[in-house]
């Protein structure tokens, strides 16, 4: 019987220490690394390689570790652990409602580390879908690039905006309420209220059709949510 490939990790962190001790740490574990010392880089190297559990520090120049977590929910549900010196409680729920798996915080322990690692790829089986492209009879979605185009025409979104369209295609013909889109699209959704997805859904309608924001097939489901007619 052939043995299983070993399973990758890709390791973010702008520490060149810590990237090399981890890198050592888990090549001794029986794993195969791959490391990026930014977020841009580290989502360069994601698309390039499949990847099966991202270890991500928070604090890092130009894209930091909430923003490229954002960008992998975007793409994929690759297990990820955040490995930071920030331990307040507000950033490991900040964390946690970004999509994150676990939260180990600096110095860390290296066996219990291993532990986590190992913990979670038995849980998620060690497969992960990654999502390049959307299209149906209305948009077309690159989200590698976070392309959008509608007819010929390419449409500039906010990257709030874009999480709210990419919530919307991802349930087709689903109604979801105001609250479901506050947890989907607002990483931390304290402090933000109904009225802001209102505006929002406002703004991605007239964005994708300038000219006729109400042909555009999201719609209101009146005293429930709204709901994205897939064509």
């Amino acid at each position: 019987m052939a043995k299983a490939p070993p399973r990758r990790v890709l390791v973010v962190d702008d520490d060149d220490d810590i990237r090399l001790l981890l890198q050592e740490l888990l090549t001794g574990g029986g794993y195969r690394v791959a490391t990026a010392p930014d977020g841009r880089a580290a989502l360069r190297v994601f698309h390039e390689s499949p990847t099966d559990l991202v270890v991500l520090d928070l604090s890092m120049p130009e894209l930091d570790g909430f923003e490229t977590l954002d960008r992998l929910r975007d793409l994929s549900d690759v297990p990820v652990i955040l490995l930071t010196a920030r331990s307040s409680e507000i950033d490991k729920v900040r964390g946690f409602r970004a999509g994150a798996d676990d939260y180990v915080v600096k110095p860390f322990g290296r066996q219990e580390l291993l532990a986590r690692i190992q913990a979670l790829l038995r849980r998620s089986g060690g497969k992960t879908e990654v999502t390049e492209s959307y299209r149906d009879g209305f948009v077309e979605i690159d989200y590698p690039q976070r392309r959008v185009v509608v007819g010929e025409r390419e449409v500039q979104l906010t990257p709030l905006e874009f999480k709210l369209l990419s919530a919307f295609v991802q349930h087709p013909n689903h109604v979801l309420s105001r609250d479901q889109l506050l947890e989907l699209v607002w990483a931390d959704p304290y402090g933000v209220s109904g009225d802001q997805v209102k505006l929002y859904v406002g703004y991605l309608r007239k964005k994708l059709d300038p000219a006729a924001p109400e042909s555009v097939p999201i719609e209101t489901v009146r005293g429930f949510g709204y709901r994205y007619r897939r064509s």
